[in-house]
Order: structure tokens, then sequence, then C-alpha cells
């Protein structure tokens, strides 16, 4: 008999932070040991992501157990869930803005070493008006359709929601596979100087975090079809909106700043 008297979710013990913690270990020092050639460094590094995938698998399906099932999930606990998602974000945004500050760091201010001006002698840039624009409406219009989602699980309509998530991942593996193929074409790479490294660090960064958005959203679309999600409780999809509205947001300014203004 549960005698449980406030709304809070005291966490059952867990092995998993423990777990990762290992994985995580494994994954820097097999790292290190790869990058410099040392033997069993790609044997360790692929042990620690092969137990840092496993543990945000199994993790996040005792999450999803405990909302979904146990009940545990109350308006409070959602409150401090929502809250916590809140400050990731702001987190990103700080990862982020340091990308953003050695672009303009470099940028604004040439040095005699680059020629002085930006870009900086003998970088070919990309056109901003190809590839990328084609992006920027392909990423706006994903946001579009997981609003579309959004409003339809408000209003408890599980098809409506489901195509909304089915044309947000379309439009988000189309975009990822433009950038791809932009990067294989770009006359310039990462070691071309200050005007690679943060060009490709920038949206190299935020093409990863497209990626995970994507799988975010191909989660919630999965569970959307086996009914997790009501019109009152659905804050697994609400993350993940939240998240891809940051990465269009992300975008928006990459656009504007590295491949127009900068490449101008």
């Amino acid at each position: 008999m549960n005698s449980q008297k406030h709304p809070f979710h005291l966490v059952d013990p867990s092995p998993w932070p423990l777990f990762g913690s290992l994985g995580a270990l494994a994954s820097t020092m097999g790292g290190v040991m790869y990058m410099h050639s040392y033997t069993g460094g790609g044997s360790l590094l692929s042990l620690g992501l092969g137990m840092l995938i496993y543990t945000m698998i199994v993790w996040w399906r005792d999450v999803v157990r405990e909302a979904t099932y146990e009940g545990h999930h109350t308006g409070l606990v959602q409150i401090g869930l929502r809250y916590g998602m809140i400050l990731f974000i702001v987190s990103e945004v700080m990862f982020f803005l340091a990308f953003f500050w050695a672009f303009f760091h470099s940028s604004l201010a040439p040095t005699v070493e680059i020629g002085a001006i930006w870009p900086p002698k003998g970088i070919e840039v990309l056109n901003p008006w190809g590839i990328p624009f084609l992006n920027t409406l392909i990423l706006l219009s994903s946001g579009a359709a997981v609003t579309w989602a959004h409003h339809a699980i408000l209003a408890g309509n599980k098809q409506q929601a489901i195509y909304g998530l089915v044309a947000t991942i379309l439009l988000a593996t189309l975009f990822t596979g433009f950038q791809a193929m932009e990067y294989v074409e770009a006359p310039f790479t990462i070691s071309d100087g200050i005007y690679g490294s943060t060009f490709f660090l920038a949206t190299g960064f935020h093409g990863f975090h497209v990626f995970v958005g994507t799988l975010f959203l191909l989660v919630c679309c999965i569970r959307q079809a086996m009914n997790h999600f009501t019109p009152k409780h659905h804050f697994g999809f609400e993350a993940a909106a939240w998240y891809w509205h940051f990465v269009d947001v992300v975008w928006l300014f990459l656009f504007v700043s590295i491949y127009w203004w900068g490449g101008a």
C-alpha cells in the first residue's frame, strides 16, 4: 500500500548513474589513447561509447516507465522537469555563444596574418542563397510541423500528432542530408585557418544537435503511437519541441552571421 502523502517523486536507487560515469571515463581515456595511437585505445573508446548508449536507453526507459505507467510524474514533478529542461537549453545557449564569440572576435577585426580582411585571403566562401537558404526554409518548416504536432496532442488528436512528428523527422533528415552534401562539396576544410575552424565547429555542432533532436522526436513519435501522451501529460514531447525550436533559432543566427554576413 502506498502511504506517500506528498506529490514529489522519491526516485528508487538506480545503477545507471554509476554505470554511465564509468562509460564516460572509459570513453575519455579511450579517446585520448586512440588519438595518441596507444594499443587498445580504439577498443576502450568503443566500450565506453557502448556503455554510454546503453545507459541512455535504459535510464530513459526507466523514466518513461515512471512517468507513463507508475504515475510518479505529478504536476509538481513536471514543473521541476520543465525548469530542468529550461536550464539545459540555457547551457546550450552558452555553448553556442562561445562559437559565435570566436567567429566575431576573428571577423570584426581580422589580423594581418589572414590578410586583414574577412573572409581571409584565399578562402572561397559558400553561396548563402544556395543550400544554406534551402536548409533555412526546411528547418523553419520543421518547426511549424512540430508545432502542428503539439497542437494536435493538446486537442487529443493522436493521428494528426503522428503526422506532424513524421513530417518534422523527414524534414530534419532532409536538412542533415543537405548539410552533409554541403560539407563534401565545400571548397575549404576545418584546417583552413580561423575561417574553416569556426565555420565547421559552429555548423558541425549544430548539425549534431539536429541529429540528437531528430532521435528525440523519433522516440516521441513512437511514444505517441503507443498512447503515452495525453493533452495534460506530455512533457516528454514538450521537451523535444523546446529543444527543436532552440535548434531552429540557432540556425537562424548561423545563417545570418556566418553564411550571409560572414561570407559577404
